[in-house]
């Protein structure tokens, strides 16, 4: 693994994301550690610039063949009155940043907010608009 560019460690105490296991474990799923600042930037901008809810669910899969992060966005546990109504959970996994964590729901947030008809296709899929 040491042939690619891997992201750098967080300073001591500001991260939970557990990195130098997750180095330390020859059989761990160390694909996120390619996730370098550089490549968090362009998937922050290419995930503030999606358009269609297909886009979005393309985006979740290829995070997921190619980082491991499961990503699940849908409707929250309450009603859905505006944008924070709409949940965004990771599954947990060593070696995702915290920061991280925070930032690619923030550039869906945006992006949403920019398009509001992926928030209510989105729900159409959850069958939460359907005509009745």
């Amino acid at each position: 693994m040491t042939s690619t560019a891997l992201r750098q460690a967080c300073p001591p105490g500001t991260c939970d994301c557990d990195r130098d296991a997750l180095l330390d474990s020859p059989d761990a799923d160390a694909r996120i550690l390619r996730l370098t600042l550089h490549e968090e930037k362009r998937l922050l901008a290419r995930l503030e610039s999606i358009s269609t809810l297909s886009e979005l669910e393309h985006l979740q899969q290829r995070m997921h063949e190619q980082l491991g992060i499961r990503l699940m966005i849908g409707p929250g546990l309450k009603e859905v009155r505006s944008l924070r109504g709409i949940g965004m959970q990771f599954e947990p996994q060593r070696g995702l940043c915290r920061k991280t964590r925070k930032s690619i729901p923030a550039a869906i947030r945006r992006s949403l907010q920019a398009h509001p008809e992926i928030v209510f296709d989105l729900l159409n899929s959850q069958d939460l608009l359907r005509d009745a």
